[in-house]
């Protein structure tokens, strides 16, 4: 499920939030709580939408966890390596990042 919670997580998590919000109350917290989510998942796809545009081609499939450093290293080598491009697996190659973006 989401972030890793189970089944058991969920009710749990349920059960107490009627003890602490009430039964009256929850279904009015259970529609802000998802508005809430509704706007933070806007907020995140803007963000990488956005990130996209400003880093320009080549990275039009840049996912968030690519942002992770090594996770983006090792993908940047390994498709580097999977060019047929000979020239592409010698050392005089071109590099596939801007420097003067670093």
């Amino acid at each position: 499920m989401f972030f890793d919670i189970g089944l058991g997580e969920v009710l749990g998590l349920a059960v107490l939030a009627m003890f602490l919000v009430g039964p009256e109350r929850l279904p009015k917290v259970a529609g802000e709580a998802a508005k809430w989510v509704k706007k933070i998942r806007e907020l995140a796809n803007s963000a990488t939408a956005e990130l996209k545009e400003n880093l320009g081609p080549g990275f039009e499939d840049l996912q968030p966890k690519d942002l992770n450093p090594k996770t983006f290293v090792k993908k940047q080598i390994s498709e580097m390596l999977d060019e047929e491009n000979p020239k592409a697996k010698s050392n005089t190659s071109k590099a596939m990042i801007d420097p003067d973006l670093l």
